[in-house]
């Protein structure tokens, strides 16, 4: 009998964004739990200068650079990804000046697997690239991911389709400039405290919670750098819960988590996530009445439904402490895969342990490309009907 091809996973880490070391550690989690009997690897990482690399010691290199989060420096063979000759695949092509030796060992890519956080991998961009080449990838399409980015688009869209969202504001850089008051007078019709993020931004980036007028301008200030639009957000105060989602058309969610914030943090940040080891914690299950616990997962599948998303998200909740409240807070395309993070201990939870999980997640990108390879994309009129003599 003859051995079964392996399918070629093409896994894009890195890229441009401020959340550039959190996808190396994602990255590393994605590749070291692929079965290598059922895929072969090509690992490509992408600098903070935008330049693609083949590394084929990604495992190694990730390992020694991820627990400093540090940034993927340069090394490998310089890549562009072309369309396959012959379709449905990418190739990964020396790049000018890269040895030209190394092109017959580089593979065609049957399916991406983006474990890209923020801008240029989160927000469509990439997923562009994909849908031009004809290639299938692992999560949400290119409309999905630019709203599960777009914080303000999206909760227009969570409010209109009935899920509740936290009362907000979203003010522009140059709106902010022009009238400076502009941001103190939404603030005000909040309440303090406030949060103030960047509009299009993850893993908690530029996000403050201000007590007081005063330090509101350094808030917007501080997330002006990272966004021309940021959010004012009135405050939720109370628990955090977090429902990880799986699918397509008929999406499923995984029981709940608590996250805990621990220590001196006010709220869950960049610091508390990443950097201080006992900045934060998680509860899985989420200590809750089963009827609010089965409440969270509907508002979770309900959102993946209404921004159009595919494959997975991660939905972040708020909640009062008596859990009257609920909100989404947001919702994420694509999560984190770090050895912390709570979309893939949620599914371990709820019994999809992490290799079935990234199996998973390649079957649904396989079984998405199949339903858009199937939809017409020319037109033929038809045929008028012949003049009266």
């Amino acid at each position: 009998m003859a051995e079964k091809k392996k399918l070629r996973v093409g896994v894009l880490f890195g890229g441009r964004s401020s959340e550039h070391e959190i996808s190396l550690r994602s990255a590393l989690t994605v590749m070291s739990a692929m079965d290598p009997a059922r895929y072969e690897i090509v690992p490509i990482g992408i600098g903070r200068d935008g330049r693609w690399y083949l590394e084929r010691n990604a495992l190694k290199m990730l390992a020694e650079k991820t627990p400093h989060l540090a940034a993927l420096s340069a090394g490998g063979t310089q890549v562009t990804l072309l369309p396959h000759p012959e379709g449905q695949a990418l190739v990964a092509t020396p790049a000018d000046g890269a040895s030209a030796g190394a092109q017959d060992s580089i593979p065609g890519v049957d399916v991406v697997f983006p474990v890209l956080h923020g801008t240029y991998g989160e927000d469509g961009t990439v997923q562009g690239l994909f849908e031009l080449a004809g290639v299938a990838y692992v999560g949400a399409g290119v409309l999905g991911s630019a709203l599960g980015m777009d914080k303000d688009a999206q909760k227009r869209l969570l409010r209109d389709a009935g899920v509740a969202v936290v009362k907000y504001f979203a003010i522009d850089r140059a709106d902010c400039m022009e009238t400076p008051e502009l941001g103190a007078r939404l603030a005000r019709k909040l309440g303090y405290p406030v949060f103030v993020k960047p509009n299009a931004l993850g893993s908690s980036i530029g996000i403050s919670r201000v007590k007081h007028a005063a330090d509101l301008k350094a808030a917007l200030d501080d997330a002006f750098q990272y966004d021309r639009k940021a959010l004012i957000e009135a405050s939720c105060e109370g628990r955090e819960f977090e429902c990880a989602v799986l699918g397509n058309d008929r999406p499923e969610a995984s029981i709940p988590g608590e996250v805990l914030v621990k220590g001196a943090h006010e709220f869950y940040d960049y610091e508390s996530k990443y950097v201080d080891p006992e900045g934060s914690a998680t509860k899985i299950p989420a200590d809750m009445p089963p009827a609010k616990a089965k409440k969270l997962r509907a508002m979770a599948v309900a959102a993946f439904k209404a921004l159009s998303l595919r494959g997975m998200a991660r939905v972040d909740f708020l909640a009062s402490r008596d859990l009257r409240e609920i909100y989404i807070n947001e919702v994420n395309t694509i999560p984190g895969f770090t050895a912390i993070s709570m979309y893939p201990k949620l599914w371990e939870a709820s019994g999809v342990p992490l290799p079935k999980l990234i199996e998973r997640l390649i079957e649904l990108a396989l079984e998405e490309h199949r339903e858009r390879a199937s939809l017409k994309i020319t037109y033929q009129p038809k045929s008028l009907p012949k003049p009266r003599d």
